[in-house]
């Protein structure tokens, strides 16, 4: 009865319709609880030995926290450091006085998407927010429109590092496929990148025109104050919390883009000469974890000698990024050991049993087991590697051109229907005060448009080259 394909499914939905019954009941519980008890719950359904859960739930929560959390902690001190000195101000400011409010969600589609080639998505989205928290802030003051342009900036960088993430080699998803299906690199990075382009604009800056006006978000003054530096009436601190002196706009941007550039040497180093003696040299730098924290202590001589902050402010300024992001690195933790639960759960592996024998086109079939297991276990990775194992024994005598475009596709299916179960999903929420909704419309829409329109594209491609 536990193992059956049907109770599993079945499971797999009762279990997200309890969390969000959970959080949104009368009781209103804190994610964070919905998560651990909805994961506790799930396990014991599917037949988990009780002495065994506490282990899963441990083991899911302390692997997302040590990927993910830690790449949190250090982004938001790297972020609260550039708002206390100025220094996001400056970048706002540039980005405003030289755009029209029109234009403003495109240039951040081109940021995003110029980050988003080397950056994992979290990572990328740590760097971002606070230039997203600045520019929209800063729009809303020029043009009046309040609960608009936080998602009409933040959609856009949601878009195009998804899509990146996704289906464009180096990331470690697209290169699963690649490795697995025997896929040309170089080529699988030129048509992911065609792909990619059209995808972004309509599911970015097209798709947040549209959502903006009917969700309107407003962030938190306490979000808006870590992530901007601009202190409401209630929060006010007087004249001598205030940088000295203004930090130039070249070292604004110097400081935003460290970790940036570490990364992409990494993706240089491992596409122009993965054999060579640096390659393990960049293979450090490159990490998420060690990128983040170059720019944080980069920023803090800096961006604190510069402004003349002192140690003193400094230290005070990561103290209070700390604060604010606790609850938020929680509640991811809290999703990783939902999404930990679900794997062992054998959800993913009764999806698995149920599409094996499906007969269609190939990059239909790899998109399609992609979404659906990304869906089932939380874990895009999951769904690639299921994917990528089914398929691989189909493709046959495909032109190479064509089995990049399966690749394509199914790193367009792992990121469809980010929801509840997905860590990202949380942190975005949070990170942006949204209620359950408004994520929901926000955040796994477009992800899932993005996941889409990758298909469509793919799809259209690959008529070309059977």
């Amino acid at each position: 009865m536990f193992g059956s394909t049907a109770y599993l499914v079945t499971l797999l939905f009762a279990s997200i319709a309890l969390l969000i019954l959970l959080i949104n009941w009368k009781t209103k519980l804190h994610p964070f609880l919905a998560l651990l008890i909805t994961a506790g719950l799930t396990a014991l359904a599917a037949g988990e030995e009780i002495g065994k859960i506490p282990e899963t739930l441990i083991a899911g929560a302390g692997d997302t926290l040590g990927e993910t959390g830690v790449v949190v902690a250090l982004g938001a001190m790297l972020g609260r450091l550039l708002a206390d000195s100025g220094a996001i101000q400056r970048i706002a400011n540039l980005v405003i006085d030289h755009s029209t409010p029109r234009a403003a969600p495109w240039i951040m589609t081109g940021v995003a998407f110029i980050i988003g080639i080397p950056m994992f998505f979290e990572v990328g989205l740590v760097v971002l927010i606070p230039v997203i928290y600045a520019v929209a802030s800063q729009l809303e003051e020029k043009t009046g429109q309040k609960k608009l342009w936080y998602l009409r900036i933040l959609v856009p960088a949601i878009a195009a590092l998804a899509c990146l993430h996704g289906m464009v080699p180096p990331h470690p998803g697209p290169l699963i496929a690649v490795s697995g299906l025997g896929a040309n690199v170089g080529l699988t990075i030129g048509l992911g990148l065609v792909c990619a382009i059209p995808t972004v604009i309509l599911a970015g800056p097209v798709y947040a025109r549209w959502i903006a006006p009917r969700v309107k978000l407003e962030p938190s003054d306490d979000l808006i104050d870590q992530y901007t530096g601009q202190r409401t009436a209630s929060h006010k601190t007087g004249v001598a919390d205030r940088p000295l002196r203004t930090i130039p706009i070249w070292l604004a941007f110097l400081t935003v883009l460290v970790p940036v550039v570490l990364m992409l040497v990494h993706t240089v180093v491992q596409l122009v000469a993965p054999d060579s003696s640096f390659e393990p040299v960049a293979e450090v730098l490159g990490n998420p974890v060690i990128a983040m924290l170059a720019g944080v202590v980069f920023a803090a001589i800096a961006l604190g000698w510069t402004s003349g902050m002192g140690g003193e402010r400094i230290r005070s300024s990561f103290g209070e990024s700390l604060k604010s992001i606790a609850g938020v690195i929680l509640i991811i933790g809290g999703g990783g050991a939902f999404n930990e639960v679900l794997g062992d759960s054998g959800i993913g592996d009764a999806v698995v049993g149920a599409t094996s024998h499906l007969e269609m086109n190939l990059v239909l079939l790899g998109w399609f087991i992609g979404i659906l297991l990304s869906f089932a276990t939380g874990s895009a990775t999951v769904g690639i590697t299921s994917a990528t194992g089914i398929v691989a024994p189909l493709i046959g005598d495909h032109s190479a051109a064509y089995v990049s475009l399966v690749v394509i596709a199914i790193g367009s299916g792992s990121i469809g229907l980010n929801w509840v179960n997905h860590a990202g999903f949380w942190f975005v929420k949070e990170s942006f005060g949204m209620t359950l909704g408004q994520a929901t419309k926000t955040h796994m829409m477009v992800q899932t448009l993005v996941s889409v329109f990758g298909l469509i594209f793919a799809f259209l491609l690959s008529l070309f080259f059977i």
